[in-house]
């Protein structure tokens, strides 16, 4: 279900309110610390007399802090702190998505808002907003809450508090995200998708999981923006 921008326009036209994943639609946050070397350095940072915490054999971080939730609730603060600390790391050398900072501006540009929601820490999504200039683009920032695992995406937890702040309702909402488990999140939260294929086989995925319809360029989407 790839559409062209003039076919995108009718999905974009009805909303006031982007909510927008960070690592995809934003940037690569694990581009320069990639996410297997900062699965390993939590997997160390957790490391005890009782050997490797749960989901050490992860190579992404984030599932192993779910795994970590999953058995070992008194590892969940420390694990998701040290967490949140290497990803600052990460988005220092994280990179830029084409087209993304377009789409932003495109949105701001014809009134819309912009509100970053992601698993990752808002730390870190904060961080890489502002070493790149892009405050002012974004009315919030939605990342997982803090010893709180179970807020991330598929849950609709993040998502929901996003519309709430922005005193918006669902169909004035759409949501923008990389993964079968954003379009799961959305629906949830009785909110339409456009998904961002940005691997092969990701555009069959998200449209069988029921993304409105799926890009495989920011750059395309902010061309859609009018």
């Amino acid at each position: 279900m790839i559409m062209a921008p003039e076919t995108l326009d009718g999905t974009l036209a009805p909303v006031r309110h982007v909510l927008l994943d960070f690592d995809g639609p934003v940037c690569s946050v694990f581009a320069g610390f990639s996410a297997g070397d900062v699965a390993r350095s939590l997997a160390a940072l957790l490391s005890g007399p009782d050997g490797a915490p749960p989901g050490h054999e992860e190579s992404d971080p984030l599932a192993m802090l779910r795994r970590i939730a999953e058995t070992r609730e008194d590892l969940v603060s420390a694990a998701d702190s040290h967490l949140t600390q290497l990803e600052v790391e990460a988005v220092e050398r994280a990179r830029p998505t084409p087209g993304g900072v377009a789409f932003m501006e495109a949105c701001a540009a014809t009134g819309r808002s912009v509100w970053v929601v992601s698993n990752n820490a808002t730390a870190a999504i904060d961080r890489y907003l502002s070493d790149h200039g892009l405050r002012d683009l974004v009315a919030g920032t939605f990342g997982r809450t803090a010893g709180r695992p179970e807020s991330m995406k598929p849950s609709p937890e993040l998502l929901i508090a996003a519309m709430r702040a922005a005193d918006a309702k669902p169909g004035e909402c759409l949501f923008i995200g990389d993964a079968v488990r954003d379009v799961e999140a959305a629906h949830a939260a009785d909110m339409k998708t456009i998904g961002y294929a940005n691997k092969p086989g990701k555009a069959d995925a998200l449209s069988a999981a029921g993304a409105v319809a799926v890009v495989t360029s920011m750059e395309t989407l902010a061309a859609s923006v009018t």
